[in-house]
């Protein structure tokens, strides 16, 4: 099926490592064009000369999304170079998760905050290419569990953020979705690093997903190119879960 994705263009903050760059990875297989941005340079440099030695019509750039101001620039410059913007992705996370303030204040900045900014940013060339939105958030939003603390409210408050969004953006045109993994490993990235430091939570935690296993990057990058195309037309407004059924709450 052609996801009607060819030329068109896509930010994507956070996008080297794991989920945020098997969707620049989607993305570009369909076809479109990606801006994406990451806090390290060399992360970023790296990522580009792969994808665009694969063909891919690609932009990296090193920025701290917590700087809003620097946010806001990568969105207009984006739109300036590939001429207008059709879909956001909001992936980036600090994957911070305990009780202290610094914890809080660093989750609120940099998924909250974060996808705000990039929103009404992109808001503009959205609304003239009658484009998507897409926000990561968590399993952990959708329930307590380990990461109830600042990782789970903060990815809850997403969730509720872009459901305002969609209802406010329809008449404009705008579709606005959150995609919802659970555990996803790859190298390099959180459950890895659990693996390693951590066996007894690993452990328990495969235990609890009846596929027996942790997602893939590509497995959620899937959910989100999908809703993005602009063959889910009339899609707005969702949180889909990508998660081998691993909760057990009734989304109603």
């Amino acid at each position: 099926m052609d996801l009607q994705l060819t030329g068109k263009t896509v930010l994507v903050t956070g996008g080297t490592k794991g989920i945020g760059r098997a969707v620049v990875d989607a993305f570009a297989a369909e076809g479109a064009r990606v801006a994406f941005c990451a806090r390290t340079a060399a992360d970023v440099g790296r990522a580009e000369a792969e994808l665009r030695a694969g063909g891919a019509e690609v932009a990296g750039t090193a920025l701290d999304v917590r700087d809003g101001a620097a946010l806001a620039s990568w969105v207009g410059v984006a739109a300036e170079r590939f001429g207008g913007i059709d879909v956001v992705v909001a992936n980036v996370s600090a994957l911070a998760a305990g009780p202290d303030e610094e914890t809080w204040r660093a989750m609120f900045e940099i998924d909250l905050l974060h996808t705000k900014r990039l929103v009404e940013a992109a808001l503009p060339h959205l609304e003239a290419s009658e484009g998507s939105v897409v926000a990561i958030s968590s399993v952990s939003g959708r329930e307590v569990d380990v990461f109830k603390e600042a990782y789970g409210v903060m990815k809850a408050a997403v969730i509720h953020y872009v459901s305002g969004l969609a209802f406010d953006l329809a008449p404009r045109g705008v579709r606005a979705n959150v995609v919802s993994p659970g555990n996803v490993y790859f190298d390099g990235g959180v459950w890895q690093n659990i693996e390693q430091n951590n066996r007894e939570l690993f452990d328990a935690s495969i235990a609890l997903n009846p596929t027996g296993r942790f997602g893939t990057p590509e497995e959620t990058a899937y959910a989100v190119v999908m809703l993005a195309s602009p063959r889910a037309s009339r899609i707005s407004g969702t949180n889909l879960v990508v998660d081998g059924a691993l909760t057990r709450g009734v989304q109603l």
